[in-house]
C-alpha cells in the first residue's frame, strides 16, 4: 500500500482511511495488542481523529465491522438473570439479531470469512472480544477457563449461524428461534458454567 506523506485533514476521506487501516490493524495484531496510536500512525493521521470520529477503541472496532449491535450494551442485558438459563439466553440474543433487518450485515460478513482469511480475523476478533468475552465476565467465570469455555461456546454459535443462515440447513433454517433456544441453549450453557471432564483435568 502506497503511504500518503503527512498527516490527513479532518475530512469524510479521512474517515475512510481511518476505518481501513484499523481493519487491517486488527487484523493483523488482534483487537487486544491494536492501539489507536498504531491504527493513527498506519492511517498517517493525529490519533485525536481517532477519538474525533469514533471516541474509544472498541468503538472503532465496531464501526470496522460495521458492526448492526453493540455488544457493550446487549451483553449485559442477556446475562441478567438467572445464571442456569444464561446459555438460552445468549442463544436468543444472537438469534434476535441475526433474524432482524440488520443481521444481514453479520450474515454478509459471515459468508465472506469463509473464503477470505483476512475477514475471517476480523469476524473471529470481534465474536471472541465483543461478544463472548463479555458473557463470560458477565457470569464471573473462572479466568484460567475462561478462554476455553469462550472457544466452546463459539462452536455452538458459529455452527448454528453456519447452518441456519449460510448452508441453510432444513429444519434448522425454517424453525421458530424459540425451539432453537430450547435445543441449543441447554449445550451453551454447559459450556459456560457446566462440569467438562477431561477439558480442565491436569
Amino acid at each position: 500500500m502506497v503511504r500518503r506523506s503527512g498527516r490527513r485533514p479532518g475530512n469524510q476521506d479521512t474517515k475512510q482511511s481511518i476505518l481501513e487501516s484499523a481493519r487491517a490493524v486488527f487484523a493483523e495484531t488482534g483487537y487486544d495488542k491494536a492501539s489507536v496510536r498504531g491504527i493513527a500512525a498506519a492511517a498517517q493521521v493525529d490519533p485525536a481523529l481517532i477519538h474525533h470520529y469514533f471516541g474509544t477503541k472498541e468503538k472503532l472496532f465496531l464501526a470496522a465491522m460495521n458492526s448492526p449491535i453493540d455488544p457493550a450494551e446487549l451483553i449485559p442485558r442477556a446475562m441478567a438473570g438467572p445464571r442456569e438459563q444464561a446459555g438460552e439466553r445468549l442463544v436468543a440474543l444472537v438469534l434476535s439479531v441475526w433474524d432482524s433487518p440488520a443481521g444481514s450485515a453479520a450474515i454478509a460478513l459471515m459468508r465472506s470469512a469463509i473464503s477470505n482469511e483476512w475477514t475471517a480475523r476480523l469476524m473471529r476478533e470481534f465474536v471472541v472480544t465483543q461478544v463472548l468475552r463479555r458473557a463470560i465476565a458477565e457470569l464471573g467465570i473462572n479466568a484460567a477457563e475462561a478462554p476455553t469455555r469462550t472457544a466452546l461456546v463459539a462452536t455452538q454459535i458459529g455452527g448454528l449461524a453456519m447452518v441456519r443462515y449460510i448452508l441453510k440447513v432444513e429444519p434448522i433454517t425454517s424453525l421458530p428461534p424459540e425451539r432453537l433456544v430450547a435445543a441449543i441453549g441447554p449445550a451453551v450453557q454447559r459450556y459456560l458454567t457446566g462440569d467438562l471432564p477431561g477439558v480442565f483435568d491436569a
